[in-house]
């Protein structure tokens, strides 16, 4: 397909940013920001902010709510995340777009990832190159390369820069949906495919915590007295994963356990920690309903009781007609720039499930191309940091010029 030569100028202005994008995504990806890394998250959000500074946008950093996990004694823990940041520009325009990217990564503070290498002259080995450093280089190069074009006062953009998406965005989905009230279109910086795809629907997904409480006693005296939260607790992981086949699209993980202690006593307490993706909306009261039955039978026990923590923090993303508009946009523009693009549905899930709910159209894949993604082996392709800018810029000119006005999402109100 023939390149419209109304945008030429501008993509391809973003070929001779090749070694800037470099600099900058191996400067972030070199910042530890696993998610509860406080101080690292707010290092990067404060460095993005300088490299923001000069698409002349209304910045502002906004406290969130603190998070809350179930420690391995059995106890809630509440700690801070970091910050997130807000910028928006010409928030009047007829067409406004959010644009969002996570800060954080999964690797912590004392994880032994921490550094960049190169694998070969185009692939880049390193803790959030693609998951999400590379993919904040991308948006903040396409707006730039808008904001050098005669189309940016056309449309307004909002950016969220989020500190909390590895963990669920358990902080930072109430800005997401406050966002919804304001914005259009969503456009999303989570890597792509390996192979250079779109995420299309996306299961959702939902993270708890059992508690299991027992009755210590002496095992060789007093066995007899005792009641075993590590055998409580089997059990009900046992029927938690007898769940898995009942339902179509619907899995669940039990990903972690822990419990006990000497063993000649009865162990008194036990834990775990389970995922759970589910295919559509309804399928979420499939769940919780099949998850009280087994509790309850727990809870019948003579002296044991199971507490349940969590919930679903992700709804599917199921494509609505605008959102299959946007993608068709996607992959025309796509094919301007000799891409060949196309989507499908992934287990996976981001903050594009959040934007889906709120009602928002949106492609949450428009980061760099990498893989192996939340591994040590975790990779970027160098050569993708302009290609993916190059198809956001593109994506917001056309955008601009009114390519999708018919499939707009009706935000609810203006600015607050």
């Amino acid at each position: 397909m023939i390149q419209d030569p109304r945008y030429a100028p501008w993509l391809a202005w973003i070929d001779t940013q090749r070694e800037t994008m470099l600099k900058h995504t191996i400067e972030l990806a070199e910042i530890n920001s696993g998610s509860l890394n406080t101080e690292g998250v707010n290092c990067v959000n404060q460095r993005v902010r300088i490299l923001a500074e000069g698409l002349g946008g209304i910045s502002e950093s906004i406290a969130v709510s603190p998070y809350t996990a179930v420690t391995e004694k059995g106890i809630p823990h509440t700690q801070p995340l970091g910050n997130a940041l807000r910028i928006y520009k010409r928030p009047t325009a007829p067409i406004q777009v959010f644009l969002c990217g996570h800060l954080d990564t999964v690797f912590s503070a004392d994880h032994p990832f921490q550094t960049v290498r190169w694998l070969d002259n185009d692939t880049l080995n390193g803790p959030g190159v693609a998951d999400l450093k590379g993919g904040l280089v991308v948006m903040l190069k396409a707006l730039e390369a808008l904001e050098r074009s005669p189309f940016a006062n056309d449309i307004g953009w909002e950016i969220l820069f989020n500190p909390d998406e590895e963990i669920g965005s358990p902080g930072s989905a109430p800005l997401i949906d406050d966002a919804a009230t304001r914005c259009h279109i969503g456009l999303i910086y989570e890597p792509c495919m390996p192979d250079g795809n779109l995420a299309g629907a996306r299961k959702g997904s939902g993270n708890f915590s059992v508690v299991v409480k027992g009755r210590a006693a002496h095992a060789g005296r007093e066995h007899h007295l005792g009641r075993n939260a590590i055998r409580a607790l089997c059990d009900f992981i046992s029927s938690l994963d007898d769940l898995n086949g009942q339902r179509r699209g619907v899995t669940v993980n039990p990903g972690f356990i822990h419990g006990g202690g000497a063993v000649n006593a009865v162990p008194d307490i036990a834990m775990a920690r389970f995922n759970i993706r589910i295919e559509k909306p309804e399928d979420e009261h499939w769940c919780q309903t099949r998850i009280t039955e087994i509790i309850d039978g727990i809870n019948d026990r003579d002296g044991i009781k199971a507490e349940l923590h969590g919930n679903f923090t992700r709804k599917p993303k199921i494509l609505s007609t605008a959102n299959l508009a946007l993608f068709e946009l996607a992959r025309d523009s796509g094919a301007q720039l000799g891409l060949n693009l196309d989507w499908k549905p992934t287990g996976g899930c981001c903050d594009g499930n959040n934007l889906a709910a709120a009602g928002v159209p949106n492609i949450d894949t428009l980061g760099v191309q990498g893989g192996k993604i939340h591994s040590s082996d975790e990779y970027m392709i160098v050569s993708s940091l302009t290609e993916r800018a190059k198809l956001s810029a593109l994506i917001l000119m056309r955008l601009a010029n009114g390519d999708l006005s018919k499939h707009l999402h009706t935000p609810d109100r203006g600015r607050s």
